[in-house]
């Protein structure tokens, strides 16, 4: 029911922001007259606020009045990740509550977490290498140091199918789902 709640709260927040986006881009092209007192409140009170933003789209090579039009995409990316994150970890909660109740339970819950956190690493790390974060970054270091020890015996097993393309994470994350399921289907419910 709260996650419900905060769904709806974000869907509001989201059209908020979609009509404050709508109006300062009005603002910025000059479609709403620059000494109109809507005009003068927006660039008072919201173009500071837009102002990261807006360097971030210069920086990148587009038009400054496009920065409402990405802070929006931005809320609402933020919006679907906060959710997604916060069903995640209910889900998660329940999970635990369900398992601590049967022996065995726990233990087949840390294997199944440590299967999909290793899944995770994977996918970080593929991500990470389409979009060139250099491996030693913070942010996806942990990554390779996680999967690095299942990926190098594979590696010697499968070759790359070109120049610079390597289908190893694409193999451990099937084996680790594979594997998982092996496991928990062995152990005693």
């Amino acid at each position: 029911m709260v996650i419900a709640l905060i769904k709806t709260a974000f869907f509001w927040l989201a059209v908020a922001a979609a009509v404050i986006c709508a109006i300062d881009w009005l603002v910025r092209t000059r479609r709403i007259g620059p000494f109109n007192p809507v005009a003068r409140f927006f660039r008072s009170a919201v173009d500071p606020l837009m102002a990261p933003i807006e360097r971030s789209v210069v920086r990148a090579g587009g038009m400054p009045s496009s920065a409402p039009w990405w802070a929006l995409v931005a809320i609402v990316i933020a919006g679907i990740i906060l959710i997604n994150v916060m069903q995640f970890v209910a889900g998660e909660a329940a999970s635990f509550a369900s398992a601590t109740e049967r022996p065995g339970g726990l233990a087949r819950l840390i294997i199944s977490w440590t299967i999909r956190f290793l899944q995770l690493a994977l996918l970080v790390r593929v991500m990470s290498s389409w979009l060139s974060v250099s491996p030693y970054s913070r942010w996806v270091r942990w990554a390779y140091q996680l999967t690095e020890p299942v990926l190098r015996p594979l590696r010697r097993l499968i070759p790359p199918i070109g120049p610079g393309i390597d289908i190893t994470p694409i193999a451990a994350y099937f084996l680790l789902m594979v594997a998982g399921n092996l496991i928990l289907s062995i152990m005693p419910r």
